[in-house]
């Protein structure tokens, strides 16, 4: 089970923003934060999260080749939303929010879009 997932930023304090403004749209709150900048995300404790951090080795955050944290929406209008908030947040499209498969009970609708620093991201929703 996942506990948290963590987005390199080079910026805590834009990575930190966004972050902040996208999930919020969807109940998620700055749940910790720690000395060094990085900042625990989510709804609650008891449900996964994303820690926004600067890389521990120093080096400069970058982008990792087909990795991808995907956010569980709740509904098709919430993927919408996400997907138009990240944008209006200066993210980039990476594909628009619509069915990828067939429509049924197992339908998957999401979104594509990337951070602030490129870290490709999901909203989607299973389902009607």
């Amino acid at each position: 089970m996942i506990g948290y997932v963590t987005v390199g930023t080079n910026d805590l304090d834009k990575g930190r923003g966004f972050y902040l403004a996208l999930l919020g749209a969807v109940g998620a709150k700055e749940l910790m934060r720690f000395e060094s900048g990085a900042t625990i995300i989510g709804p609650s404790f008891e449900q996964p999260s994303v820690c926004v951090l600067k890389p521990f080795d120093g080096k400069a955050a970058s982008v990792g080749n087909g990795m991808m944290v995907a956010f569980a929406a709740g509904s098709r209008a919430n993927v919408d939303a996400l997907h138009a908030k990240a944008l209006s947040l200066g993210g980039g499209d990476e594909g628009k929010p619509g069915l990828r498969g067939p429509e049924g009970p197992q339908a998957f609708y999401g979104a594509y879009f990337r951070d602030l620093d490129g870290n490709k991201l999901c909203a989607f929703h299973v389902g009607p």
